[in-house]
């Protein structure tokens, strides 16, 4: 009778924990035919587009991907660099910082890290892989969504299940569903704020920019819209922030479709005509900058508002690989490894 084992498999393999940062995803390159297979990935999730398949393949297929993928790849040409896309890049010195500050919390504790894109690549499958290969018996998700949503957590939370349901043997799992009101997190945007405050100067108003979601999402019950406020209201109260000095608002919004409102250009053009002189906009939900971020807040954004009459737009970078966001990301981690790292 044959033994059937796993090839690459002994009995003194040290078992790691293995942590999977998810973030969005970014094309492979800034070109129409690389938008154009981004976007069909992204597209055609139906936590993004919650409506029969039929009808929205034949939109997708009939119009978008015909249509978007040009302007979209103008639009990724602008912020590309020679290093590549910059949320892939970021996101890579992120995860190599994420390594340094997890080995002095855990000298002793064998981590492993992979990075994922839910859309493109890497992908999530090669980088659970790549756990699998370092013997990973345990494995914590942690999307980097802040605030929950259904288009963005529950959509990372389906991807690792659909590889988990070709693995054999599987480790144990853990996933992080959100963390918009951790306290290292709530800091580490304050720092954010008050240090480019200390070499740029005040704003006379500051907007806290999210990526919108559609009302009809909110009202089935998806609670991304509180998380939002939560985290706002917040990181104005660590800052001891009036009232009026600070707002709320949503951005990226796609279709005819009401989405959360306010929306953030038309808020922007309002604050320009009743005489804001200076708005400062950081966008919480985005824990790397991407092209929602430096192209539309920091390049078309500003460009309504001084158009509208403003006289000074300024776009406070996100968290990226800063020492006091890995710090958050450490203790998130910490927090949700207890029993395994002891």
């Amino acid at each position: 009778m044959p033994i059937y084992t796993n090839d690459n498999y002994q009995h003194d393999n040290i078992p790691k924990i293995g942590i999977l940062l998810i973030n969005l995803g970014t094309p492979d390159a800034p070109t129409a035919s690389a938008l154009r297979a981004y976007l069909a990935e992204f597209l055609a999730d139906p936590r993004i587009t919650e409506m029969p398949r039929w009808l929205w393949w034949l939109i997708l297929h009939g119009i978008i991907l015909r249509i978007r993928p040009h302007k979209s790849a103008l639009k990724y040409q602008k912020v590309w660099t020679e290093l590549g896309s910059p949320l892939l890049t970021i996101s890579q010195a992120q995860k190599q910082a994420l390594e340094i500050a997890l080995k002095s919390y855990f000298p002793d504790i064998p981590i492993q890290i992979s990075l994922a894109m839910r859309y493109g690549n890497p992908s999530i499958s090669s980088a659970l892989e790549e756990l699998r290969q370092a013997n990973a018996r345990q494995i914590l998700i942690l999307p980097l969504y802040p605030q929950y949503s259904a288009t963005s957590t529950a959509s990372a939370f389906d991807a690792v299940s659909d590889v988990f349901k070709s693995w054999r043997w599987l480790p144990d799992i853990r996933f992080i569903s959100n963390y918009h009101d951790q306290i290292y997190y709530i800091n580490a945007l304050a720092i954010q704020i008050k240090n480019y405050w200390d070499k740029q100067g005040k704003a006379d108003k500051l907007l806290f920019s999210f990526h919108g979601i559609p009302k009809r999402f909110f009202l089935a019950g998806d609670p991304y819209y509180y998380q939002c406020q939560k985290t706002a209201r917040l990181v104005a109260e660590k800052m001891g922030l009036e009232k009026e000095e600070w707002q709320l608002v949503f951005q990226s919004r796609f279709g005819r479709e009401e989405w959360l409102k306010p929306y953030v250009d038309y808020e922007l053009v309002e604050l320009a005509k009743t005489g804001t002189k200076r708005v400062d906009i950081i966008c919480p939900g985005f824990a790397v900058d991407c092209l929602e971020t430096l192209e539309e807040i920091n390049r078309e954004n500003r460009q309504i508002f001084l158009q509208a009459g403003g006289k000074e737009f300024h776009y406070i970078p996100a968290l990226n690989d800063n020492l006091e966001h890995i710090q958050a990301l450490a203790e998130l981690i910490k927090q949700h490894t207890q029993g395994w790292i002891n």
